[in-house]
């Protein structure tokens, strides 16, 4: 009768009562955690060259070999009981383990470090691998992180004019392959972002150190720079001033290094107290030759000056030290007959056409001059 009612549910396709089909029967049973994906385990025996971990309801899990010894400094810290996070290496070797590797486990215990050491501020040794036009790459326990160029220090920040990209990028090359003492201020393990800086602590002390000057006074200290835009003066340690190109001298300075170099001490004026920074004045510290010369000449005088350089308003005459006027283009047909007309280095006849001393503004007339002769 049995036989009858299985052979009967079986035609129906009916699963018979009180029994289960071998296809349920493998559905429940849960499938070995393939290599190379993430499995946990707890641990169940650790020995002087492998740890047994309790893959339930795979079997047993071990760490051994090469895994066990790169794996020593987190081994050191588990206990018999603890869960661990490992990769499959193979779901089932030739003696029926399940062999482990503890790399994730490593990168969580180093995310865990990196936390710690944001947290407490903890200055870190560590050697740039590269340079882009938004900061550094460097590698820390084989994460990659990123310092952005803004987290520099004073001392490495890129001293460039303008933001020009690419001069930046030259300046930060210049890092490759040195050690920085860096701080962790951000982490994000999902992102696998790490974030450093150089600058941690330094605005703080910085602000402490500008907070003693003003505007008006005179300090001491020691070129660190020459640039093309000017040079950078060290008044104390832990704070330096730039002084612009057009505040070193009266006079036209068209290259910095033609007046100073790394190392020279000078004196000068503090002229701007601005976001943590001061601005220095070299020339503030000379005799404005303005004022003389506000003496000396007025509108419509006849002078004689030296043509020192070409700009896109016309050419710069300079009449004596440190004063000089404009000769407008608008006098010529062309850039080029201005050229031609008014040649570097040659001394001319003009006329004062304006003269404003306290603006320092001056401007020359030639064609005036050469209608009168």
């Amino acid at each position: 009768m049995t036989d009858n009612v299985l052979e009967k549910n079986s035609e129906s396709g009916e699963e018979p009562k009180g029994s289960r089909t071998m296809h349920a029967l493998v559905a429940d049973f849960p499938t070995p955690t393939p290599a190379g994906e993430l499995a946990t385990g707890t641990v169940i025996n650790i020995s002087k060259s492998s740890v047994l971990v309790n893959m339930k309801p795979f079997g047993t899990g071990i760490i051994y070999g090469r895994e066990f010894i790169n794996a020593r400094d987190i081994i050191k810290h588990l206990s018999v009981g603890d869960e661990v996070k490992a990769t499959v290496v193979d779901a089932e070797n030739e003696d029926g383990y399940v062999e482990l590797s503890l790399k994730e486990a490593r990168q969580a215990l180093v995310w865990s470090e990196a936390e710690t050491a944001m947290k407490n501020k903890t200055p870190l040794e560590v050697a740039v691998k590269e340079a882009n036009k938004g900061g550094l790459i460097l590698e820390w326990q084989g994460i990659q992180a990123f310092l952005p160029a803004s987290q520099l220090s004073q001392e490495h920040y890129p001293r460039v004019e303008g933001g020009d990209k690419n001069l930046i990028v030259g300046e930060l090359n210049r890092l490759i392959g040195q050690n920085l003492t860096v701080q962790i201020i951000g982490v994000d393990q999902k992102e696998g972002k790490l974030i450093f800086s150089e600058r941690t602590g330094e605005e703080e002390t910085k602000e402490v150190l500008v907070s003693k000057y003003q505007v008006g006074d005179e300090v001491e200290g020691e070129v660190t720079g020459v640039v093309d835009f000017g040079i950078f003066i060290k008044v104390e340690e832990g704070l330096e001033g730039l002084a612009h190109i057009s505040e070193l001298d009266w006079g036209l300075v068209e290259d910095p290094n033609n007046l100073f170099s790394v190392g020279n001490k000078v004196r000068a004026k503090i002229i701007e107290v601005k976001d943590n920074k001061i601005s220095l004045s070299v020339k503030a510290l000379k005799e404005n030759p303005w004022k003389e010369a506000g003496e000396k000449y007025k509108k419509d005088d006849k002078v004689n000056a030296v043509i020192i350089k070409y700009n896109k308003h016309g050419a710069l005459a300079s009449v004596e030290e440190g004063v000089a006027g404009l000769v407008h283009i608008s006098e010529f047909e062309s850039p080029e007959e201005l050229r031609q007309t008014l040649e570097l280095g040659k001394n001319y006849p003009f006329t004062i056409n304006l003269f404003e001393p306290k603006e320092q503004r001056m401007t020359l007339s030639y064609k005036k001059t050469e209608e009168k002769k």
